[in-house]
């Protein structure tokens, strides 16, 4: 839903068709994850809201007059110490869960979206478990993406989220990590999840939430709060920015990693900042994506790149062939 209107999705499955491609040309093979159940989303998420989640749609279907999606027609208010998870929902009806549970009419659940959800925490998880076993990078094909869910709400296209679980699970190994979020958007659902928390850094360089979405996060005051009081920092760009901007906050990130001290990073990568995406406001070119992956292999930490949006299909297989380029070259 946009500006009051029913759109066409631009999150569709053939998104990924351009993405394996990059990945075949820079002769990587993908592997299917194991299935770890709900064990690596549980560790971020709330128990009742994944238990939500997987049963929602069958649960629609029993309302009288239930439309073909589960989607929200209340959002209540919840105020709280940031940082603070909210406590379950006090209702068991359908229609209050939903929501409670769902942020925005950007969530619609069908009837295999539960399939989908729960795969991708388990490719987040798995390529976690590659650099837990030694590998010094790892890529998660991740659809949905999941920077925007939070421990007990999805949002913006997110129903999980794939680079918090990944991080949480790089901290079974290491003490200190990193989560750079580069997509166009800011990362509202890993700030919220870490946002309490000291031994993980959250870095989101992304457009000017007071001219984008979400709108209400993501600006450069938010620091994080008790224990991770200084562990979390928002870098906005302008309307536009150039490949000579992204590069600027890219380095500013990656001073901000290196000082925290981070032995192991989450990237989550959005390619929605391209000049060419149908929903972003940002002028990164393709070749732009490449000094992403130069700084990020010039950091030298063991790195999972968690995928997050990216909708101009055209384009999004040859911005992940550039940064993998940058990666090399780094």
């Amino acid at each position: 839903m946009r500006a009051g209107r029913l759109a066409e999705p631009t999150d569709v499955p053939q998104r990924l068709d351009p993405l394996l491609a990059a990945l075949t040309r820079h002769g990587i093979t993908p592997e299917m994850p194991q299935d770890h159940g709900r064990a690596p989303a549980l560790a971020v998420h709330a128990p009742g809201y994944l238990d939500y989640l997987a049963t929602a749609y069958q649960r629609w279907q029993d309302l009288p007059n239930a439309g073909p999606e589960v989607l929200p027609n209340l959002s209540p208010y919840w105020n709280a110490v940031p940082g603070m998870q909210r406590p379950p929902c006090p209702s068991e009806a359908i229609i209050a869960q939903t929501g409670y549970y769902l942020g925005d009419l950007a969530v619609p659940l069908g009837p295999d979206s539960w399939i989908s959800i729960i795969a991708a925490s388990h490719v987040a998880a798995s390529a976690a478990d590659a650099v837990l076993s030694g590998a010094p990078a790892s890529y998660a094909l991740c659809r949905p993406s999941g920077h925007h869910a939070r421990a007990d709400r999805a949002n913006g296209f997110c129903y999980v989220n794939n680079a918090a679980i990944a991080a949480q699970r790089l901290r079974e190994k290491f003490a200190r990590v990193a989560v750079l979020d580069v997509d166009a958007h800011h990362g509202d659902g890993t700030q919220e999840i870490f946002y309490a928390r000291g031994d993980v850094l959250t870095v989101s360089m992304h457009a000017d939430p007071k001219i984008y979405y979400p709108f209400f996060t993501g600006y450069e005051a938010e620091r994080g709060h008790g224990e991770g009081a200084g562990a979390n920092r928002n870098i906005p760009m302008p309307r536009g920015a150039s490949d000579e901007d992204f590069h600027g906050a890219i380095d500013s990130a990656l001073a901000t990693i290196r000082a925290f001290g981070a032995e192991a990073l989450i990237l989550s990568l959005g390619f929605d900042s391209h000049r060419d995406d149908p929903i972003g406001i940002l002028g990164v070119t393709t070749a732009g994506f490449g000094g992403v992956g130069r700084g990020i292999r010039q950091l030298g930490l063991p790195v999972v790149v968690v995928q997050e949006g990216g909708y101009q299909i055209e384009v999004i297989g040859d911005c992940l062939g550039a940064f993998l380029d940058g990666f090399v070259q780094g």
